[in-house]
């Protein structure tokens, strides 16, 4: 029910200028959707929504981009905070365990980030391989997981 109503109020923002969660609920109401307006807070803070102008005096509702990003961003740390289970490195080369299965997750989280010392990621099924361009990246790149994974375990 809660991902119908959140796919529908994506769709209405989208089809339409809605200004206040008043409109946002009559709206969903003619779709056959009933809700109330603490449902629909939650939900806009969920789908991270923010009012931006129309260009008329107006606002309306609309999908962050910039959350949207950072929601991405804290998935994929959750990703590899939780599937790696040790990394080493040699020379350029950075080698990341993972938990059985979890190795293309966890390397399309290397590869959805913006790290600049990379030349490429290759995933298996409990292995991912990274290649730097240079030793030091790697070993900064590997110390950086270390870190990562110390921090997992003291929460």
């Amino acid at each position: 029910m809660k991902n119908e109503r959140q796919e529908k109020i994506l769709a209405i923002i989208a089809a339409s200028a809605i200004e206040t969660q008043e409109q946002l609920i009559d709206s969903l109401r003619k779709e056959g959707i009933s809700c109330t307006q603490a449902t629909i807070s939650r939900d806009i803070k969920q789908l991270h929504l923010i009012k931006e102008p129309t260009g008329n005096g107006t606002y309306r509702y609309a999908v962050s981009t910039q959350k949207m990003r950072l929601n991405l961003a804290d998935r994929l740390q959750t990703i590899l905070r939780e599937s790696i289970v040790s990394v080493d490195c040699a020379q350029n080369l950075v080698l990341i365990k993972t938990m059985a299965g979890l190795g293309p997750a966890a390397g399309a989280a290397f590869d959805g980030m913006d790290i600049s010392a990379k030349v490429g990621t290759v995933a298996g099924d409990d292995t991912v391989l990274i290649v730097m361009r240079e030793n030091e990246s790697a070993a900064e790149f590997c110390s950086e997981i270390e870190d990562m994974q110390r921090q997992r375990q003291t929460k």
